[in-house]
């Protein structure tokens, strides 16, 4: 089904992820120019060499401190178009503000964040259109998956004059920005809003409902054959994999589910219901299961974090763990899984084993 891009389906209401807060919510202007001015526009900024999309920091700090938002945005858009999502979901802790020259000395590092999420979503509510397309080259684009990748790639496409074509065989667009941050962060609806504008660029088109197979059968599949002999270039955005199992007795069945799909019911399926979970193990120690463990306190459900090694060896990052302590979250340390205990089909506790053993 195309999407016409100034009326993607808004999500049903009724979901979890509307009883969550927003931990870092937008600066008002005066925020924003107060932080701005403790900036001090580094050369050579440490903390552009630490930014995976190299936006030029200091000189978007800069125009705000000036009162420039609309070129702040554009700074910031030209080298990343999804500076709002980024904003507000990047792991700022250890990248951009990880390097402020400020941490050295002893002081809170620049909020660059919140001041890129305020310049990039006050200027567009004021005017989104702030670049305009290329003419028409007459090339084609498909690109596969509408998550954040494709997003990107497309509107990036239409400002060079290309035509876009995204195909998504869910019903709900956005991928990993719509369903799979927490919701303490960006909600689902600010990810189709990006979105929204990203399809406003220029020629790009948004086809969901679509699967991409060996050989089109059906309604709502298209050929990957068809895909290469119609279109100039083909682009891969396939997303993330499925949640890796536990292989442990118990395991199948009601009340074991995997972390990135629990993270997508909670943000876009009311018929979601947890008002009868009271405690949860989560295992792991990466920061999609830190993000579970804090979701789940955050909702005031008694939750340990089980992994396998210790605390210093975990891959999450020290300031998600901090933020799941802080909501209520506790980590058991060098334990592993060994069998989820089931009492008529319900999961009644979590049987763990040390991991030397």
């Amino acid at each position: 089904m195309s999407q016409d891009p100034s009326r993607l389906s808004p999500l049903p209401s009724g979901r979890i992820e509307e009883r969550f807060e927003d931990k870092s919510p937008r600066y008002t202007e005066a925020e924003a120019i107060a932080e701005a001015n403790r900036c001090l526009y580094c050369v050579d900024a440490p903390c552009v060499r630490a930014c995976p999309t190299s936006i030029d920091i200091p000189s978007f700090i800069r125009k705000i401190a000036t009162g420039q938002v609309k070129g702040a945005a554009r700074t910031i858009l030209t080298a990343n178009l999804l500076g709002q999502s980024c904003g507000q979901a990047c792991p700022v802790e250890v990248l951009c503000a990880g390097d402020c020259v400020y941490n050295a000395w002893g002081r809170e590092p620049i909020a660059i964040g919140r001041l890129q999420r305020y310049a990039v979503e006050s200027a567009l509510a004021r005017d989104p259109r702030l670049f305009r397309a290329k003419p028409p080259t007459g090339k084609r684009v498909a690109l596969v998956g509408a998550g954040p990748a494709s997003i990107a790639a497309a509107g990036y496409l239409a400002l060079e004059g290309h035509r876009a074509v995204i195909f998504e065989q869910r019903s709900i667009p956005g991928g990993l920005n719509t369903l799979g941050i927490a919701p303490y962060k960006m909600k689902g609806h600010e990810a189709l809003r990006e979105l929204e504008w990203v399809l406003s660029l220029g020629d790009v088109e948004l086809r969901t409902g679509v699967s991409v197979v060996e050989r089109a059968a059906a309604p709502g599949e298209v050929s990957a054959s068809d895909l290469i002999a119609g279109y100039d270039a083909v682009f891969l955005g396939l997303g993330l994999g499925a949640d890796a199992r536990l292989g442990i007795p118990g395991e199948d069945g009601e009340g074991v589910v995997g972390a990135t799909a629990f993270i997508e019911r909670l943000k876009a399926d009311p018929r979601l219901d947890l008002a009868g979970v009271r405690r949860a193990a989560v295992v792991g120690g990466g920061n999609t299961a830190l993000d579970v463990a804090h979701e789940l306190a955050l909702l005031g459900v008694d939750v340990a974090i089980v992994y396998r090694r210790s605390e210093a060896e975990m891959s999450g990052y020290a300031h998600e763990l901090e933020g799941a302590r802080a909501a209520g979250a506790r980590l058991v340390e060098n334990r592993v899984p060994v069998e989820v205990v089931r009492e008529g089909g319900r999961v009644v506790a979590l049987r763990v084993a040390p991991a030397d053993g």
